[in-house]
């Protein structure tokens, strides 16, 4: 990938546009208005045999245009529609100068399928066709993107819907799909320079004297002001890049272009929400609109009537709207509140409602850096887990072990810690009802991960057999990150777990940033207190010094990538390696 190319019309002509058409311009799906029946069917890829061709393109945001990496020449790259138990081929040619990759983000595919480079194929070489073939076993909400280099981060990624097999259980007159994402003029690799040499480069919002000046009131107790100067440590440290390197799009769109998307009042309208965004966690709502949400990560829930919920990475969402006659502002907020992303919901082309202005920052306090309340530790939810052997992550987790209130204290975890590990949370709590920062007190009914219930029985009713503590740790301001303090680089032995073996994951956020965690090729659940009816899940916002558990059958033979979905995190080392074993033939 060129640094900081940018494309001129002549060279772009030449290149992109033998590829079937202007990056500039969005999908059919895409276009500025949508009527939504594109979602059913009209400019979609279907069908048993699909190509994709990857390359460098152009892309244009308010005027200006920029170097990117396309499927198909657009951004988002096509929506692939395609029906459970159908057998597919998609062919990938790859005309970029270096290697390339898909992963089919959630789908449950033979590991030498999931598109990782280094863990499940080689890659694809430039200049040649790899094919992917394999069953579609589920239904639902998905998306892909690349898994080489930083190339999502420039456009390289797409939604992908999978239709059920029998009458879908979740009715609708309309549906559209809204990929969520974020685009830089920068060049990727500029970005993590940036964030190497400082932390906080991109950080606009950090506190001054005139805050505390302002008269208004201090989000900040005295203790938390005094904690987080003796860590040298910034509480507005929340979104790693930032309006000051992004903008934020809706299907390829700015807020200034406006994508709209139509419907007549009173349908209902499926709304599929996709956040395909490198770096960014949003907090979604629809002013003035109820959203029911419907589905996870492709899978049902039992409905759900919220305003708002929060979006990490590579996470998606089916919500069900039935809006009267009039416009409405799909917001995408970021999590540090800086910006947003907007398009609008209308009955006729041209019109817009008013956008919210941006609500008060928010700021981190003590239980995000782990320093929870006794009264909020682990005893109500160890008390399954007596009798569950523990492995991995840190000796005496729990009180005890954190007494001593040293956030810095390494001596008490079971995993190597150096310079890439600036802190252990002392007194992590379960944070799976916790809405997602800022959220609490907002005065309207925002979704927690406790609010989703499955709406049938999971089929493993086994009692995991033992428990892993996964730590997630890294040092804010070298960015530098990793799991249970080792980064991919380093070679770390892989998490091993045993065909079908049943196992409690917890995962432990020993920072204070939130991480988006997917694991490939598996769904878990979500431990939320629903018993039989955990929601299934895969990818898992763990949110500062709190940590969340997950009940997992590794029933996917294969080596399978685990990772924090923020890319620059990834990048950066936070990424993991599990191995499922016997394959198939093998000895157990």
């Amino acid at each position: 990938m060129h640094s900081n190319i940018q494309l001129d019309r002549r060279l772009f002509l030449a290149g992109g546009l033998a590829l079937g058409g202007l990056a500039a311009l969005q999908p059919a799906w895409a276009k500025t208005v949508s009527h939504g029946a594109s979602a059913k069917g009209f400019g979609t890829l279907a069908g048993n045999d699909i190509r994709l061709a990857v390359a460098e393109s152009s892309f244009q945001v308010d005027g200006r245009t920029g170097h990117a990496v396309t499927i198909n020449g657009t951004i988002p790259a096509p929506l692939i529609r395609l029906r459970q138990d159908q057998n597919v081929r998609l062919m990938v040619e790859n005309h970029l100068n270096e290697d390339t990759s898909i992963h089919w983000h959630g789908l449950i595919v033979p590991f030498q399928m999931d598109g990782v480079p280094g863990v499940s194929f080689p890659g694809i070489k430039p200049h040649s066709t790899f094919t992917y073939e394999f069953s579609l076993k589920q239904a639902g909400t998905y998306w892909y993107h690349s898994h080489s280099g930083l190339q999502e981060q420039v456009g390289h990624y797409g939604p992908l819907i999978i239709d059920p097999a029998d009458p879908d259980p979740i009715a609708s007159d309309r549906e559209h799909v809204l990929v969520l994402s974020d685009w830089s003029f920068l060049h990727p690799h500029q970005i993590f320079t940036r964030l190497k040499q400082e932390g906080g480069f991109f950080n606009r919002q950090k506190r001054t004297l005139a805050d505390r000046l302002s008269g208004k009131a201090d989000p900040m107790t005295a203790e938390e002001r005094d904690m987080f100067a003796k860590m040298r440590m910034d509480p507005t440290d929340i979104a790693d890049v930032t309006e000051a390197a992004y903008s934020f799009l809706i299907n390829g769109h700015s807020p200034k272009e406006n994508w709209t998307g139509l419907f007549r009042a009173g349908e209902r309208v499926r709304l599929r929400i996709i956040n395909a965004a490198a770096q960014t966690i949003f907090n979604f709502r629809i002013p003035g609109l109820r959203m029911t949400v419907v589905a996870t990560d492709g899978v049902e829930v039992r409905p759900v009537v919220v305003d708002e919920f929060q979006i990490g990475n590579a996470e998606t969402y089916d919500v069900i709207v039935t809006p009267a006659d009039q416009p409405y502002s799909i917001v995408a907020e970021t999590i540090d509140r800086a910006t947003m992303g907007v398009a609008t919901l209308a009955p006729r082309a041209g019109l817009r409602a008013p956008v919210p202005p941006l609500r008060e920052r928010p700021t981190l306090g003590m239980k995000d850096m782990g320093m929870g309340s006794m009264s909020g530790m682990d005893h109500g939810a160890m008390s399954g887990d007596h009798s569950m052997p523990q492995a991995g992550g840190r000796a005496g987790h729990g009180a005890a072990a954190g007494m001593d209130h040293s956030m810095r204290d390494k001596s008490k975890v079971a995993f190597p810690v150096g310079v890439g590990v600036d802190m252990i949370a002392p007194m992590p709590v379960d944070r799976i009802g916790d809405p997602g920062l800022g959220l609490e007190d907002v005065g309207h009914k925002v979704l927690t991960y406790k609010d989703l219930v499955a709406t049938a029985p999971n089929k493993d009713k086994r009692t995991p057999t033992r428990r892993v503590d996964i730590h997630l740790t890294g040092n804010m301001e070298r960015f530098m990150w990793s799991m249970d303090g080792q980064q991919l680089s380093e070679a770390p032995e892989p998490y091993r777990f045993a065909r079908n073996e049943r196992v409690r994951l917890r995962l432990i956020n020993d920072t204070m940033m939130t991480h988006p965690m997917h694991l490939h090729g598996h769904f878990f659940e979500l431990v939320n207190g629903h018993g039989a009816h955990q929601p299934l899940k895969h990818t898992v916002r763990v949110l500062p010094g709190g940590y969340v558990d997950l009940d997992l059958t590794a029933d996917a033979p294969g080596d399978w990538a685990f990772h924090c979905h923020l890319l620059y995190h990834m990048h950066a080392g936070m990424m993991r390696v599990v191995t499922v074993r016997p394959m198939d033939g093998e000895k157990a």
